[in-house]
């Protein structure tokens, strides 16, 4: 009997320890009088560990082994009430948050009058003193979101020499091209260095992409389609010239002919394999390399940084400022300050900043004027949208560190000219030319990248410690047909919004397997 009572004790204290492993606060932030959302707001741990609500007020916190219901977390959002509760009284998925009255004239009067650019000088002058640029070791949460619409595709004035090539193909490849192409790409990492793209090293822990194969597939039977057409009516040893008005290129033939590796020859297969291996683990190098880069870029871009297109503190003269308002940011007074560009600035937006310590807290910004436009021949480009925002926090040595950053792009490409595809071959008597396909094309694409950064807890690293950390990824990430809840159960991440909970490909709607 004692033995069976000490197993029954042994496996309740091994479930006790998993449920704490696991255990997670979840909810959904509601402004007590309106009922409306509140997003991004802080959920945080006494030792700054902590989440963002996202764009819809919904956070999920993951806590460590050491966590106990009795610790505390406190949830804090600007112009309301702060809220401290210990982790066992968060049981309602549904927390409300009082908005926080403020008496607007008595706390400015109780204060130096300072004007807009008063203020902006001392945030200036406290740079240094107030965030840490030293080297860190940050856990992050990375999401990019990429959506492309096709959403004019046409031709005129086609004329072709190769049957194959007529009206009925090109109608076809204008169905089989995706008109709607959209992909998540999500990443847990830790990521080592400060803010300089030299100083950055990454150790990649989980990954994954949400995407429609669908879109792949039909591109490559469409390729495969066009190969099939290429190698009936175009002799191997010819050559192309591909005109597009005063511009041209050249592409052998051999470029145009997939060459496949019989089975039965093993040393070829055995090569493909090497070559297949190798390309794996180039591709794991590739897939952290270029995260890194993008996270650094985005990194380059705090305001504090001396080339972020977000100039304001260090071209204040082109910049109107004004004083709007007076709010609380948790229990800490912050200024509400607006800023608009006399000029040529691409920026407007609404700082935070913090009243004791003239630290900004907290950046919105969006562009006023398109911030790249290119046309020329025919190209056109028009980057329209350029918007984000940037959330700090107080660490326990009173700098502040990022807690989340985010970034929208929008674009608007096009292209109408004229293309020829020119067949000729050096080798044959007569005149050179053999084929011809020209047309007259008209595109355009409309395109929005959005990135999401979350630092969960940053850490100080020495010079060292850096030094020694040695980059060895070999995560990839995982394909995902639809959002699956439990991929990142365990982990600590931003709550993903609804476009991604219900993101569904194609193959999952019709049950193709």
């Amino acid at each position: 009997m004692a033995l069976k009572n000490l197993l029954f004790s042994t496996l309740l204290f091994l479930l006790g320890i998993k449920f704490i492993q696991a255990q997670v606060v979840s909810g959904k932030l509601l402004d007590s009088t309106t009922l409306q959302a509140i997003p991004y707001a802080t959920i945080q741990m006494g030792n700054n560990r902590g989440v963002i609500s996202n764009e819809e007020g919904q956070f999920n916190l993951l806590l460590d082994q050491t966590a106990k219901n009795t610790d505390s977390l406190f949830i804090s959002c600007m112009g309301y009430e702060s809220l401290g509760r210990t982790i066992g009284q968060f049981k309602d998925t549904v927390v409300y948050l009082t908005p926080k009255p403020i008496a607007l004239n008595s706390v400015i009067v109780s204060n130096k009058k300072y004007s807009a650019d008063d203020i902006l000088d001392l945030v200036k002058s406290n740079l240094d003193r107030n965030y840490n640029r030293d080297l860190t070791k940050r856990r992050l949460f990375f999401r990019e979101y990429y959506y492309q619409h096709l959403y004019r595709s046409e031709y005129s004035d086609l004329e072709s020499t190769i049957d194959a090539f007529n009206k009925s193909f090109l109608d076809s490849v204008i169905q089989t091209v995706p008109k709607v192409d959209a992909r998540y790409t999500e990443v847990l990492c830790d990521l080592y260095g400060n803010f300089d793209k030299e100083k950055q090293k990454i150790d990649l822990i989980k990954a994954s992409e949400l995407f429609d194969k669908n879109s792949a597939l039909d591109l490559e039977a469409l390729e495969a389609k066009f190969n099939n057409i290429i190698k009936q009516n175009v002799k191997s040893d010819s050559y192309f010239k591909i005109k597009s008005g005063f511009f041209g290129t050249k592409m052998d033939a051999d470029e145009l002919f997939a060459t496949d590796v019989d089975s039965s020859d093993v040393a070829a297969l055995n090569k493909k394999l090497e070559e297949e291996k190798k390309n794996a683990t180039e591709r794991k190098k590739n897939f952290a390399k270029y995260r890194k880069i993008t996270i650094s870029k985005l990194m380059e871009q705090l305001f504090f940084m001396e080339d972020s297109n977000l100039n304001f503190l260090w071209k204040q003269r082109r910049y109107n400022f004004k004083l709007e308002d007076f709010t609380y940011l948790g229990s800490d007074p912050v200024y509400v300050i607006t800023f608009e560009p006399k000029g040529s600035e691409d920026y407007r937006g609404t700082l935070y900043i913090n009243a004791d310590d003239f630290a900004i807290a907290r950046i919105d910004y969006e562009n006023v004027k398109p911030v790249r436009s290119f046309k020329l021949l025919g190209i056109s480009l028009n980057q329209h949208l350029s918007k984000g925002k940037m959330i700090f926090y107080k660490g326990e040595d009173d700098k502040y560190n990022l807690r989340y950053l985010e970034k929208e792009n929008g674009n608007v490409a096009g292209i109408k000219r004229p293309l020829k595809i020119i067949e000729k071959n050096k080798n044959v008597k007569g005149r050179r030319k053999q084929n011809e396909l020209s047309l007259d094309m008209d595109l355009a694409i409309s395109s929005t990248n959005k990135f999401e950064i979350v630092v969960f807890d940053t850490q100080d690293a020495t010079s060292a410690q850096f030094e020694a950390f040695r980059e060895n990824n070999t995560v990839l990430p995982t394909y995902m047909p639809k959002y699956d809840p439990e991929f990142w159960k365990g982990y600590a991440i931003i709550e993903p919004n609804r476009a991604i909970k219900e993101f569904t490909s194609k193959d999952e709607v019709s049950g193709i397997d």
